[in-house]
C-alpha cells in the first residue's frame, strides 16, 4: 500500500542504525516524504553489560553478552544468506546519497532533543535506539512512535521474533508500531504485521526478515500521524518483557528446537 506525499511537516527517525532500519527509512522516504535521521552512538558494551548486571544479575548479563558476540560472528558467516534475503525482498539497506543524518551521542541527550526541535517534525519514529527518558519524551514536539521487532505486548523488549519461535508461537512472529510511553514497548498499539521466517533465517537475520514485511505498517503509521489520525488497537494479548537469550539458552534451543 503506497501513501501519498501530502505531509506538510517533516519526518524524523531516531535510531542506532542497521540494515533493517535503513530498509524502513528508505521505504518511508519513498512512499511518504523525505526523512531526517537522528543517528545516536550505540551504547558501549561495557556500559550495556553493567546496566544489565544491575537489573538481572551478572550471570544473565554475561550469558546475554555471549549470545550477542556469537550473533555478530554469525552475521559474518551468514552474510550470503542476508544478501539473498535483501535481494529477494528488494530491501534498500543503505543510506542514500543526500540523506539527512544528524549524529548525536544519545537519543536522551540534549543534542538529540535540540535537533528534533529544530526540525519541528510532524512525527518521530524510534527504531532501534535507547529507551527515551520521561523528560526527553515529554519535550518532544509531536507524536512519538516506535517500531518494535516483536508482537507487543506479548513479546516486548528484545528479540521478539526469536522468542515467539522458541515459544512455539509461530503465528506471532511479527512486528508492532506503537505509541511511546514511559514503559518498555507498553504504549498503545497502532499497527502490527506478521510473517514467517524462511529456511536459513537465524537470530542474525530475523530483523531483516521482519523489516521486509513491516514496511507497509511503518508507512501507514507515519502517514496516520502526519494526518492526525492515530488510532490504537487492542491486540488482546498478555504482556511480558523479554531479553537477549543467555548463550546457554540460545545453544540449547538451537540444538533441540532448531531455532537459531
Amino acid at each position: 500500500m503506497a501513501a501519498s506525499k501530502s505531509s506538510t511537516r517533516p519526518i524524523v527517525v531516531v535510531t542506532e542504525g542497521g540494515s533493517h532500519i535503513w530498509a524502513i527509512v528508505n521505504a518511508v522516504a519513498d512512499r511518504v516524504d523525505p526523512v531526517s535521521v537522528v543517528l545516536e552512538i550505540p551504547e558501549s558494551k561495557k556500559r550495556l553489560l553493567i546496566g544489565r548486571a544491575r537489573r538481572q544479575g551478572w550471570v544473565s548479563a554475561i550469558g546475554q553478552l555471549g549470545t550477542m558476540v556469537l550473533t555478530r560472528l554469525g552475521k559474518r558467516f551468514l552474510a550470503g544468506h542476508a544478501a539473498r534475503l535483501i535481494a529477494e525482498e528488494k530491501l534498500d539497506t543503505e543510506p542514500r546519497q543526500g540523506q539527512t543524518i544528524i549524529h548525536v551521542p544519545s537519543a536522551n541527550g540534549p543534542e538529540c532533543l535540540e535537533a528534533v526541535t529544530k526540525i519541528n517534525p510532524g512525527v518521530v519514529l524510534l527504531a532501534g535506539c535507547r529507551l527515551l527518558s520521561k523528560d526527553t519524551l515529554a519535550k518532544m514536539p509531536c507524536p512519538v512512535l516506535n517500531y518494535h521487532a516483536g508482537i507487543a505486548p506479548k513479546y516486548r523488549g528484545m528479540n521478539g521474533g526469536y522468542w515467539a519461535l522458541v515459544s512455539g508461537d509461530v503465528q506471532n512472529f511479527g512486528t508492532t508500531v506503537h505509541l511511546v510511553d514511559a514503559g518498555v514497548d507498553t504504549g498503545g498499539v497502532l499497527k502490527q504485521a506478521r510473517g514467517k521466517p524462511k529456511t536459513g533465517d537465524t537470530i542474525a537475520s530475523y530483523a531483516l526478515r521482519q523489516a521486509a514485511f513491516s514496511r507497509d505498517i511503518c508507512v501507514e503509521a507515519v502517514s496516520d500521524a502526519l494526518a492526525g489520525k492515530l488510532t490504537t488497537i487492542d491486540p488482546g494479548l498478555p504482556s511480558k518483557q523479554w531479553y537477549h537469550p543467555p548463550i546457554w539458552v540460545y545453544l540449547w534451543t538451537g540444538l533441540t528446537m532448531r531455532v537459531w
